[in-house]
């Protein structure tokens, strides 16, 4: 068969001449495809003589082995080209210094709850918890609060839902964390020292309430607590937790139904210069409710108000934040705006203490 010399010559000068996949791929079509040329004198040989056919069909097979591994090989070579390219265009230099990497901060509130929690730590209170959906008896009813209480309507109070004829004890999301002191008696029984800070709510939604809050309760049972012991042990916090050397305290007769007797706390502060400053100036910020713990309280937590009597406290943990950090609007807390947070927020790993400062 002539010319198989100058088509050999034809096809793998094109294989060569190949800038890319895509005109490698029509040189591949041209010779070995349905339609080209080596495949057209191999549909021709059916008319040869077996001799000549089988002499031609030797040549063009081996003519097409030939143009098939160029194919293959130029295909390869333009692959490792490209790969090379990419290297080169996407190369990197590891030796330079990294990008700033961006880590998230903790939040007012979960830093204020590990002060309050490393402060009274220090002065022997156990962190104690909670369901936050809570049986009317543990919000209510072992807290002393009667049934005509405003705090058990629902235009105060979160009920849950009960079907119709559903005569089980109604539950509610808890409206302090005062049941968890109530379910730390029933467990640990007296002497006891625990404080219990969470999530609670109520249905106050206005610019200055939010419907969940967050609060912190503290409790302690013994045999000659006082009220002076409730003094020195709120003194202590708050000189702790603003970071002064001193603190003034008021105390202002109250009335709470878990508490009798009940004082309300201020703290000497002043505003000059838009700026507060706890423990001087001639003004008074009420900041918690407190008193000693109602003897049907403990009786109802299982504790024998004879042999046993102690103090309560409870405070909001959000109003502190915005105390002690500046933070103007509640609303700020629950709009989780990146902005915020990185600006009032604290380093992850920057925990707590009273030795190396609350607040670093």
């Amino acid at each position: 068969m002539d010319g198989l010399d100058t088509l050999k010559a034809k096809y793998l000068s094109a294989v060569a001449g190949a800038s890319d996949e895509s005109a490698l791929e029509e040189v591949r079509l041209a010779a070995l495809g349905k339609k080209g040329e080596i495949s057209a004198m191999m549909a021709g040989l059916g008319k040869m003589d077996p001799d000549a056919r089988k002499a031609a069909g030797a040549s063009l097979n081996a003519l097409k082995d030939e143009i098939d591994a160029a194919l293959r090989a130029r295909k390869a070579g333009l692959a490792d080209a490209a790969l090379d390219e990419r290297l080169r265009t996407e190369w990197l230099d590891v030796t330079l210094p990294g990008r700033p990497r961006r880590t998230g901060t903790i939040h007012p509130v979960s830093q204020v709850m590990e002060e309050l929690s490393a402060i009274f730590a220090d002065m022997g209170f156990a962190v104690a918890e909670g369901p936050q959906v809570e049986s009317d008896w543990y919000n209510f009813d072992a807290l002393n609060i009667p049934p005509e209480h405003p705090a058990r309507q629902e235009h105060d109070t979160f009920f849950m839902h009960r079907a119709a004829g559903d005569d089980r004890p109604p539950h509610v999301l808890r409206t302090h964390t005062s049941p968890v002191q109530i379910r730390a008696m029933m467990d640990k029984g007296a002497p006891i020292r625990v404080i219990a800070p969470g999530r609670v709510y109520r249905m106050d939604m206005d610019q200055t309430h939010t419907p969940m809050f967050h609060q912190v309760e503290g409790l302690a049972i013994d045999r000659d607590i006082s009220m002076a012991n409730l003094k020195w042990t709120l003194e202590e916090f708050c000189r702790a937790f603003f970071e002064v050397p001193s603190v003034e305290l008021r105390f202002r007769a109250s009335h709470f139904p878990f508490t009798e007797p009940s004082a309300e706390v201020d703290i000497r502060c002043s505003w000059e210069g838009g700026q507060l400053r706890i423990g001087e100036g001639d003004r008074w910020m009420e900041i918690l409710g407190s008193g000693m713990v109602h003897p049907k309280v403990l009786r109802a937590a299982g504790v024998d108000p004879d042999e046993w009597q102690g103090f309560a406290f409870g405070m909001g943990i959000d109003r502190l934040a915005m105390l002690k950090y500046g933070i103007p609007d509640l609303r700020a807390f629950f709009e989780s705006d990146l902005r915020w947070l990185r600006h009032y927020g604290f380093a992850a790993l920057d925990m707590p203490n009273l030795p190396g400062g609350l607040s670093r």
